[in-house]
């Protein structure tokens, strides 16, 4: 009978699927004790301590999700995570930094980051915010959504106003998405960040108008004929 435990013990460790981070952090202290908390949580971590190491060892396609610091030697962690983005390398990003000003979440998520976190942080959020990003689907359904003369195509990850193809950041992209697929809802804010952004925060509470003023300025949408102001509650895509 006990044979036949470990037999069942071994075969349950094999089949479970080991998720493997790269944390890039020149703080060797505040890596190891991330890569600690990691590890106790059953994932493979591995650390570098520069841009440049970081990189190339993204690019190298063997990881789930990086946990990336902006301010870095050689290499800063915007630059490393929009050359990731040119690459095609996909996995969630997560920025740490301890910058506050609203202008840099906005350069970090517009350079391909997923999520953001502000240091000093509890490492129960970020380990959440870990769970989340790994939940979420690697690839988007291949579709065309359109409202009006807007046109989505996920396969290509392009999005035209009639025949002109619209140049939007991945995060311009994916909020105008999700404005189009639900076209004629009101959206709220907080509904809004929980898709683009994973997490709803206080710190984060009027990103989300930045980036529809953003995108308003591209549609050249002065008067609402897209996206229609919802006072108090947020924005609809008019259909």
């Amino acid at each position: 009978m006990l044979f036949n435990f470990h037999l069942i013990f071994i075969i349950i460790v094999y089949n479970e699927v080991v998720m493997k981070i790269l944390i890039v952090e020149d703080n060797q202290k505040l890596a190891g004790y991330i890569e600690k908390a990691l590890k106790q949580e059953s994932y493979c971590v591995d650390c570098v301590y520069d841009g440049e190491t970081g990189e190339r060892r993204a690019l190298l396609g063997e990881y789930d999700l990086l946990i990336l610091d902006i301010m870095l030697p050689q290499k800063d962690g915007f630059t490393v995570c929009k050359n990731l983005r040119k690459h095609n390398v996909n996995l969630p990003i997560i920025l740490l930094t301890a910058r506050e000003e609203i202008d840099d979440k906005v350069k970090g998520l517009d350079s391909g980051a997923d999520d953001y976190l502000t240091k000093p942080f509890e490492l129960a959020e970020l380990l959440a915010r870990i769970r989340a990003l790994l939940r979420r689907p690697k690839e988007k359904t291949a579709e065309i959504l359109q409202a009006q003369d807007l046109i989505v195509d996920n396969s290509k990850h392009a999005i035209k106003k009639g025949e002109i193809e619209l140049q939007l950041t991945l995060k311009e992209y994916a909020v105008l998405e999700y404005l189009v697929r639900n076209k004629g809802q009101v959206l709220g804010r907080e509904q809004i960040l929980e898709h683009c952004w994973d997490f709803a925060f206080d710190s984060f509470s009027n990103i989300v108008d930045v980036y529809i003023k953003q995108l308003r300025r591209k549609l050249d949408d002065k008067s609402e004929k897209y996206i229609k102001t919802i006072r108090g509650i947020g924005y609809q895509m008019e259909e």
